[in-house]
């Protein structure tokens, strides 16, 4: 097949990495394929639209985090972006095209990735079950946290009375309150991320004496972040998306130092799921805190 060349990823890279991307996990979604999960579905081209502004974003703020392997005739088999906030390198999207792998791509596109981590006093990045993939981030030094993830019909009748009379519509006016958020949560403010989510994502904000917390919600309304200063306020942040959202819903990204989202999830009727890692370096895992897949 020829030597692999490997190279700053470049503008025109990001609608041919969105493509490869949904085709590896696709595929590894394929293999991997257990009953308790859905049916595996390419993106939407909302979705799609979304990744792509996203990833243009990375290369705006972090060039020098954002890496492509091609073949000699210019075909991409691999890449990876990755950012840093605040002294927290976040590996953003990583992929190999189905049917590289054994060549070698996946080490030495992380391991470029990875020279953006220098420097850096903690490290994220949310993994697949991919065992390949795991015993990379190992040997990098990342410990591993199963992550869990709650869905089903939500039973409207377990929904607390007074459900998001203490929440309100976010905006870019509370970036510096959520910036503190992120900082007692995970040690890094997303900073410039926060205007990408907000023209992305609704941006819900509970901000009272008794504590204080944020969420994004997708458009199909299911929380894609959260983050908040107490428990209670956590809950409810959660309890509001869930009571604004669709009958059938999923909660992602939790962790075992979430569990009141497990509570949340078990009185609203939704069934609990483990799949893939949540990887840290550095760090403990954040807790009143649901990560980004992406964004972490």
């Amino acid at each position: 097949m020829g030597e692999v060349l490997f190279r700053p990823m470049r503008p025109e890279d990001v609608p041919v990495a969105e493509r490869l991307s949904d085709e590896a996990f696709l595929d590894l979604d394929r293999r991997v394929f257990r009953r308790d999960q859905p049916d595996p579905q390419p993106r939407t081209d909302d979705h799609r639209a979304g990744w792509v502004e996203r990833t243009r974003h990375f290369l705006d703020t972090d060039a020098a985090g954002c890496w492509v392997a091609t073949d000699p005739d210019g075909t991409m088999v691999g890449f990876a972006t990755s950012i840093r906030r605040e002294g927290t390198w976040i590996l953003a999207t990583y992929a190999v095209r189905p049917g590289q792998q054994g060549r070698g791509i996946g080490k030495q596109v992380l391991d470029l990735a990875l020279t953006h981590s220098r420097g850096c006093l903690r490290g994220m990045l949310s993994a697949s079950d991919d065992p390949k993939a795991v015993r990379r981030y190992l040997v990098a030094g990342f410990t591993m946290h199963p992550q869990m993830y709650l869905t089903g019909s939500v039973d409207r009748t377990a929904i607390p009375a007074g459900t998001g009379t203490r929440v309100r519509e976010g905006s870019a006016a509370d970036t510096e309150l959520m910036d503190s958020l992120d900082r007692r949560a995970r040690g890094a403010a997303h900073g410039p991320d926060h205007p990408l989510m907000q023209r992305l994502f609704r941006c819900l904000v509970s901000d009272t004496a008794a504590g204080s917390g944020y969420a994004y919600l997708s458009r199909a309304g299911s929380v894609v972040l959260l983050a908040a200063s107490h428990r209670r306020t956590a809950q409810q942040l959660l309890w509001t998306a869930i009571a604004d959202g669709p009958a059938e819903q999923t909660v992602g990204h939790v962790t075992a130092a979430n569990d009141w989202a497990v509570d949340v999830g078990t009185a609203a009727r939704l069934d609990l799921h483990t799949s893939g890692y949540l990887a840290l370096r550095g760090m403990r895992p954040p807790t009143t805190y649901l990560h980004n897949g992406a964004l972490l």
